[in-house]
């Protein structure tokens, strides 16, 4: 009992170490979790997730898969899709199939398994994923059209890519059976699945909309009622679960008036706690026996995958989209695999032992040596490729606004006039509907929640202006975008006088620093109040006849100077680093009217 308890709280410190470690270097946490399952697990036998769990250990690997699915199924709005290009949508469809055309073959050749083995990792290893394609895009900084496309291609590919994986792998179940019950078995698990996954999504969405559940019981009714039809539907025809939830999700996703974005939020906790601990121990599993076994295969089997089943997936995507061939050579070179892939493979190898199946001890170390060949090969040399190829971006000039008031949506505005990429953040819809109707690119939700995370674009953006009334919510967000850009980023925040005057609200020196947006006395409140007065947002540019002096001595004290656009570098006005203005910069200004001036 205590070397059980002890096992469960070490998997529980080794995952938060991981998440802590993967933030800091900005990597994705996976390739972190599953070297530490590796040294924790075969290296050093320190866990043993089969003694720890034993009988128990499918049933929580099953769950786990399921809501990882269902989650991933809820992010699959046929709207997205249709929104950003066929290229997104082939490499979904077309490149999926082709890819797993390309790497069946190859790996039964070069593996010695059997077909049914070899079509199943070729099917799993379709996936890619916003959780390794985010955080590497944000470092390799592609072409912006190509940013989009693998951003989309990693947030929609998951479940089409694992609900390929779970056909394949009913057929290798129903396989097992008599061959007169082969194809009958095979249609109770697909009718099965879509039927459950159907109704299950509609009841769910119907309960939503109608708000029949307590807002507070939402997140965990929708979880445990998902989770009870994924185990009906297996009790009625075996393994037909995973497509349940996944069907369920995509049609929850789709329904008209259905507010899925809290349960997504509701992922974040279950990712850190659940998903991670579940991958160390999926780790501890790995045989490195069956991994010598294969020997050089694998290598051959990783390389493939890379230099050929991907682009040649990408360029029968790119028929009739008008994509030129280096940007194509990009989209081939970037395709590292992620939680999915590493999550169904161990799913479907534990299951295939209970029923003998062949080659399955070799499905796991397989799967997870091409996350960590992906991630890590790709991670080190997409940034060099991108430069090789020209289509890496140049610096981040773009401005995303944490706060949709009316001064926000008049500063954006005026930047948009000026080409620059402007994006606003709230969490209230009025502020951001609001901003929508001015046609601002907006994000609704919280900007450092995971969902933000696999939705909100940070393509182009350098700059973060926190300028929203939230307080508590403020210091939150200026410490994640300080992290996010890094040095090269821009994070500032309106000052708040209170923190000179209650004791309550005494910060860090060098938090007080971020607190130093456009001047000392620039307050939300102030800022607001100007513009209920009928300030205004102007630009202007600076010249050899009508310098910066020039300009304040004509707006003498009724002018704000906010941003200095420049034709190489963007920057922000404020009380810690001060700038002199020259000839060609445009200063974007908050001009006040006379009369606030004469009140104050």
């Amino acid at each position: 009992m205590t070397d059980g308890m002890f096992s469960l709280v070490l998997v529980g410190l080794i995952s938060i170490m991981c998440q802590l470690l993967a933030y800091r270097v900005k990597l994705p946490a996976i390739l972190f979790l599953l070297i530490a399952g590796i040294i924790a697990g075969p290296v050093t036998h320190t866990i043993d997730a089969d003694v720890l769990f034993g009988d128990l250990l499918f049933p929580i690997v099953s769950l786990s898969v399921a809501i990882i699915l269902f989650e991933g199924a809820l992010t699959l709005k046929f709207s997205d899709i249709s929104g950003h290009g066929s290229m997104v949508r082939n490499l979904c469809s077309v490149g999926v199939l082709v890819t797993w055309l390309v790497i069946t073959p190859i790996t039964y050749w070069s593996l010695d398994i059997s077909w049914e083995m070899a079509a199943l990792f070729g099917a799993i290893v379709t996936v890619t994923g916003p959780t390794v394609i985010v955080p590497m895009l944000r470092t390799v900084r592609p072409a912006s059209n190509i940013a989009k496309i693998l951003r989309w291609e990693g947030i929609v590919i998951d479940p089409i890519g694992a609900l390929l994986a779970v056909l394949v792998f009913e057929y290798i179940l129903t396989k097992q059976d008599a061959l007169t019950h082969t194809l009958i078995a095979f249609g109770q698990t697909i009718l099965s699945g879509i039927g459950f996954g159907l109704v299950t999504g509609y009841a769910l969405g119907t309960a939503l909309r109608n708000n029949w559940l307590p807002h507070y019981l939402q997140n965990t009714a929708v979880l445990t009622f998902m989770l009870g039809a994924f185990a009906a539907s297996n009790g009625l025809a075996h393994e037909s679960g995973l497509l349940t939830v996944t069907i369920a999700g995509i049609m929850l996703a789709n329904m008209k008036d259905v507010n899925v974005e809290g349960i997504l939020e509701f992922k974040e906790t279950l990712s850190v706690l659940l998903i991670s601990g579940l991958f160390i121990l999926l780790a501890t599993r790995i045989d490195f026996e069956s991994m010598q076994q294969v020997g050089y295969g694998s290598a051959i089997v990783i390389v493939a995958l890379i230099v050929i089943a991907r682009p040649v997936s990408v360029l029968f995507s790119s028929i009739g989209t008008g994509l030129k061939m280096k940007e194509l050579m990009l989209l081939s070179w970037i395709a590292p695999r992620g939680i999915v892939a590493a999550a169904v493979s161990a799913l479907f190898s534990l299951r295939l032992e209970e029923n003998g199946v062949e080659h399955v001890d070799i499905l796991v170390p397989m799967v997870f040596l091409v996350i960590i060949a992906t991630v890590v090969f790709q991670s080190l040399t997409s940034t060099k490729v991108a430069q090789f190829l020209g289509l890496r971006a140049p610096e981040a000039n773009g401005f995303l606004l944490f706060g949709s008031n009316e001064f926000a949506r008049s500063l954006a505005l005026e930047l948009q006039k000026n080409d620059m990429n402007v994006t606003i953040a709230d969490t209230n819809y009025d502020a951001i509907k609001s901003a929508r109707m001015l046609n601002i690119k907006t994000y609704f939700g919280n900007p450092i929640s995971d969902h933000a995370g696999r939705n909100l674009d940070l393509t182009g953006i350098g700059n973060v202006l926190v300028i929203s009334p939230y307080r508590q919510l403020n210091p939150l967000v200026l410490t994640h975008f300080e992290h996010e850009l890094g040095k090269e980023g821009c994070v500032l925040s309106l000052p708040n006088n209170d923190n000179t005057t209650r004791q309550s609200h005494q910060v860090s020196e060098k938090h007080a620093q971020k607190l130093s947006l456009f001047d000392e006395w620039v307050t939300y409140g102030y800022l607001a109040n100007s513009m209920k007065k009928g300030a205004v947002i102007k630009t202007t540019r600076l010249s050899d006849e009508f310098t910066y002096e020039d300009y304040l001595a004509q707006y003498d004290g009724v002018v704000v100077p906010l941003i200095y656009l420049t034709d190489n570098k963007n920057g922000v006005f404020s009380t810690t680093q001060k700038v002199t203005p020259k000839s060609g910069w445009k200063i974007v200004s908050l001009i006040l009217k006379t009369e606030q001036v004469d009140e104050s």
